[in-house]
């Protein structure tokens, strides 16, 4: 069976184009998901129904990648989660993004968003370990304070490195990091940045 799955950022926002897409590859309109809510929200009710639903075989469509990922990361675990099902993935405005196409052109873009993502991780990893050596060097006192264990200092200083860029929103930080907004919040005054909160570039 084939889905398709369309999200608009804001209830004013039309959907139309995503939902005459779908039909125009001849979906069957029942089986179109949809969700309104912000690309920055981790919750999408209407994806996760069709991620349970969706069973060994099926194919879940979108009109465009940005519709479903908000990042490589993002998009790498969400194909990891639909090849543990036997579920197929498609793309209409990016053919290249195929995994129902046996083709390796098709297998090699989906291998290179994965390694993207693992670069991105990599990086943060090293950002991490240059913070700590930074710290170190000026003579900062690294140990852990009540509530946060030693495995979690890491995800500390990931937690402000985001914070100092301001790129993302807390939303988005907390879904890479793997951890609750109080936690997130918690982190970041035991990276001794309490007061010092902006806003961010994208909403919450």
């Amino acid at each position: 069976m084939v889905f398709g799955y369309a999200r608009v950022s804001t209830a004013e926002q039309n959907l139309d184009l995503q939902l005459d897409a779908f039909l125009k590859e001849g979906i069957d309109e029942k089986n179109i998901y949809t969700d309104k809510v912000s690309s920055s929200q981790e919750e999408r009710k209407s994806l996760s129904k069709l991620l349970e639903y969706a069973r060994e075989g099926d194919t879940i469509v979108v009109w465009k990648l940005d519709r479903l990922a908000r990042s490589l990361i993002h998009f790498t675990n969400f194909i990891n989660q639909l090849n543990e099902k036997g579920v197929k993935f498609r793309s209409i405005t990016e053919p290249f993004l195929d995994t129902t196409d046996k083709s390796s052109h098709s297998q090699f873009i989906v291998n290179l968003f994965a390694a993207l993502a693992q670069l991105e991780r990599d990086i943060i990893i090293e950002r991490t370990k240059a913070g700590l050596a930074s710290a170190r060097a000026r003579g900062k006192i690294l140990g852990a304070p009540t509530g946060i264990s030693k495995k979690n200092q890491q995800k500390a200083i990931i937690c402000e490195q985001y914070f100092k860029e301001g790129k993302l929103s807390v939303s988005e930080i907390c879904h890479r990091v793997g951890i609750s907004r109080a936690t997130y919040y918690k982190y970041l005054k035991y990276r001794g940045l309490k007061g010092k909160l902006r806003p961010y570039k994208q909403k919450d």
